[in-house]
């Protein structure tokens, strides 16, 4: 599986496997929201875009593209060549230099990373036919009130990750009784009945319970009855992407 992504100035932005920690995360005592598989496979499941400079954009509260002032922070010289306000409405649009080529029967899905959280700013989530497209797209957030919000340099502005085109057209959900199914009834009764005795040592401060912290089922993959799923992920390691421009030699 190739995800193709053509430069298109000499110097685009950087390109990195989205890492699974976070900075609100991070705050959390004894890094206690690490412990959710889930989250953390979702931090990791993509690729990133780094904004190549410090800027602020700064809005009015009006609707027309000049109520957005964006601001570089560092001196960068070439803030407008990879953001601008140009849909108006308090959106801010990053050209992100690269023309992202899937392959045949597959989008591009395109978001702010995943699990983060941005006071005054909110990404615009897009899903792109990149298999055929011979342009490229945009990266938008919206303004979410009045007032300045800040990007820093190598801070992500987009997160990428390929997805299978139309493939939710041809999910069939159903709502079934759980008595239908015995076998997956036991396993779920199983479950909650550990997790209710779980909980109640907890409370009472049962001091093993209390060392053990939490119950580790899902993260390690395991089913209550101590087998173990087919697949199963408790991490997720992206390549980083290779570099294959030609290097231009110059002759003095």
């Amino acid at each position: 599986m190739k995800l193709t992504c053509y430069a298109l100035t000499p110097d685009p932005f950087t390109i990195r496997p989205a890492p699974a920690t976070r900075e609100w995360l991070d705050r959390i005592n004894d890094n206690h929201a690490y412990r959710c598989l889930p989250l953390n496979i979702a931090n990791t499941h993509g690729w990133e875009l780094l904004s190549p400079c410090a800027f602020t954009a700064t809005w009015s509260g009006g609707i027309r593209a000049h109520d957005i002032k964006l601001q570089a922070l560092d001196g960068y010289p070439y803030l407008s060549h990879f953001v601008v306000s140009h849909f108006a409405y308090g959106i801010v649009t990053f050209h992100l230099s690269y023309l992202f080529r899937t392959e045949p029967g597959w989008n591009l899905f395109a978001s702010g990373s995943l699990n983060n959280v941005k006071d005054g700013v909110a990404p615009l989530t897009g899903v792109i036919e990149t298999d055929w497209l011979p342009y490229p797209f945009t990266m938008n957030w919206q303004m979410t009130r009045p007032g300045t919000v800040r990007f820093d340099k190598d801070e992500p502005v987009c997160m990428i990750f390929p997805v299978p085109h139309g493939v939710l057209q041809t999910v069939e959900p159903e709502i079934i009784s759980l008595d239908e199914q015995p076998q997956l009834k036991a396993q779920t009764m199983a479950w909650k009945d550990r997790r209710d005795e779980f909980m109640r040592k907890f409370h009472a401060n049962d001091p093993q319970t209390l060392k053990e912290a939490w119950q580790r089922f899902y993260f390690l993959g395991k089913m209550p009855d101590g087998s173990s799923p087919a697949q199963h992920l408790r991490k997720l390691r992206l390549n980083a992407p290779v570099d294959k421009r030609k290097q231009l030699v110059v002759k003095r």
